[in-house]
């Protein structure tokens, strides 16, 4: 066996291994590499490209007239390639059906957090076979939309039984990373107590999902959790050694974004409502500010002000946001097409932040770009550019995936 590494000028060196199958993908139109020693601009584009894949890396990337012999070959015949799509918020462990919900929703009802405790009492009453079962077939429609990192997290079991077995199901099932939201409504059994639902939330429950979740969040927004016990809340994950993650500024101005900045929080997701104020913080820190337009749509709100941020300098990420309550997809492609029709992104910007943007909202280096030694995520389009995922919005674009190496589609 041949082990060909090399780099995006086409250098190649060649060592023996005794694992791994190569895979040549050749007749790239363009590939996006988010790498820009590879090619021009911040996407690094290679036109009339190849890629080469052995185990779950890259191994190689450059011209298809200089691409280096492998095992297998695969014809891109005249499509674009990306980097998989990086989700970096989403809800996947649930049970139960809020469907009629969303009808009500459509004929005028606003949107409010306290829906989730319908979610909460079906998950509860789930068996852990439906559960995985349920989370088996979500993790197949992302990788089948072109995801190949996925992040998910607990927060419909608020207890620490049902919040242990969402994180483990999690971890069992390939989740890339699993994230900590005991803290995503106060459980019923406390409303008359919050204070002691997060002593519950900061000791004995987050000791129970620590060895399989990786960040810990808070829903910090009204009706939900506000700003000392949200501080109080990331301080303990914080103590655990996980990292930190905001819920904020989904249903109006608050202190969300503030919080997050404040505390080195990897990321604050929605940022629909913004002040100047929370732009220039962003703008100004490393925090990265995940937008999930499918969910604004949903639950008609305006876009979230994604050209704003970037203008801003701020970090941008897009995540599809699955969940039953507010947007039950798990489709970023049409995050992606969202992003560039309603909050101003060019489809470049928006490709980056749904990618490369949403492995920096994960601490991630190893997904989001096509560069020797990256693990081998790519999505195959099934067009010449990736400027048709916003031009040609709602039809099936994905015509082929791998997944560390893998191809799942």
């Amino acid at each position: 066996m041949v082990n060909v590494t090399g780099s995006a000028t086409g250098a190649v060196v060649r060592k023996s291994v005794d694992t791994a199958r190569s895979t040549a993908i050749t007749g790239i139109s363009r590939l996006v590499t988010n790498d820009p020693g590879a090619g021009p601009g911040a996407l690094g584009i290679v036109e009339d490209a190849a890629v080469v894949i052995e185990g779950d890396r890259i191994v190689w990337v450059g011209p298809s007239s200089a691409v280096p012999p492998a095992d297998i070959g695969f014809d891109a015949a005249g499509r674009a390639v990306l980097p998989g799509w990086v989700d970096s918020h989403s809800h996947l462990l649930f049970a139960g059906d809020r469907s009629a919900e969303f009808s009500a929703r459509m004929a005028g009802q606003p949107y409010a957090a306290g829906g989730i405790l319908t979610t909460v009492t079906a998950t509860r009453e789930a068996s852990t076979p439906d559960l995985a079962a349920r989370l088996d077939r979500r993790i197949a429609e992302m990788v089948a939309g072109g995801t190949t990192c996925i992040e998910t997290k607990t927060g419909y079991g608020l207890t620490t039984v049902d919040e242990a077995r969402s994180a483990s199901l999690a971890a069992a099932a390939g989740v890339d990373v699993v994230t900590f939201l005991g803290a995503h409504l106060t459980a019923p059994e406390f409303a008359s107590d919050p204070d002691s639902y997060v002593d519950l939330v900061c000791g004995p429950m987050l000791d129970a999902v620590a060895p399989n979740v990786q960040f810990i969040d808070v829903f910090c927004e009204e009706g939900a959790f506000d700003e000392p016990r949200t501080r109080r809340i990331l301080a303990a994950g914080m103590r655990k050694g996980l990292g930190l993650k905001v819920h904020g500024n989904q249903l109006g101005e608050g202190a969300g974004v503030r919080i997050a900045v404040d505390c080195g929080a990897v990321s604050v997701d929605h940022c629909t409502y913004l002040s100047d104020r929370d732009i220039d913080l962003l703008g100004g820190s490393s925090t990265v500010a995940t937008l999930l337009p499918v969910c604004d749509l949903s639950t008609r709100q305006a876009p979230a002000p994604g050209r704003r941020l970037i203008d801003a300098g701020a970090t941008v990420a897009l995540a599809s946001n699955c969940n039953p309550g507010s947007c039950y997809t798990p489709s970023m492609a049409l995050a992606v097409a969202l992003a560039v029709i309603q909050c101003g992104l060019t489809a470049d910007e928006a490709v980056a932040a749904a990618t490369v943007g949403g492995a920096r909202a994960l601490a991630r280096t190893d997904v989001g770009v096509v560069a020797v030694g990256k693990r081998a995520d790519l999505h195959v389009l099934d067009a010449p550019s990736h400027d048709y995922l916003a031009y040609r919005v709602g039809l099936p674009m994905t015509h082929a995936v791998w997944r560390a190496g893998v191809r799942a589609v």
